[in-house]
């Protein structure tokens, strides 16, 4: 089994702290059942599998800017104090 590191990633996404971000969002997705874009053959956890389709360059920062379809809605959050505006 070959191994994924940070350092196969940061080769797509060289911001560490974005990498992070980008990661944990589809570690979420395919945890909730989101569809692998690479193919899983060593049936490898979430994470683990993100950090994989990153490197492969399956997944990139159009995850955040929610370019990129998902099956999965849990990528976006909204904050209740957003939606409830009180009156001024």
């Amino acid at each position: 089994m070959a191994r994924i590191t940070v350092d196969d990633c940061l080769k797509k996404i060289p911001n560490r702290f974005q990498l992070t971000l980008i990661a944990s969002i589809r570690a979420r997705q395919l945890a909730n059942g989101a569809e692998s874009m690479i193919e899983n053959v060593n049936e490898d956890k979430p994470s683990v599998l993100a950090l994989r389709e990153i490197a492969a360059g399956a997944i990139g920062l159009e995850l955040l800017t929610g370019d990129q379809p998902s099956s999965s809605d849990d990528s976006q959050v909204t904050d209740e104090s957003e939606e409830q505006s009180a009156p001024l």
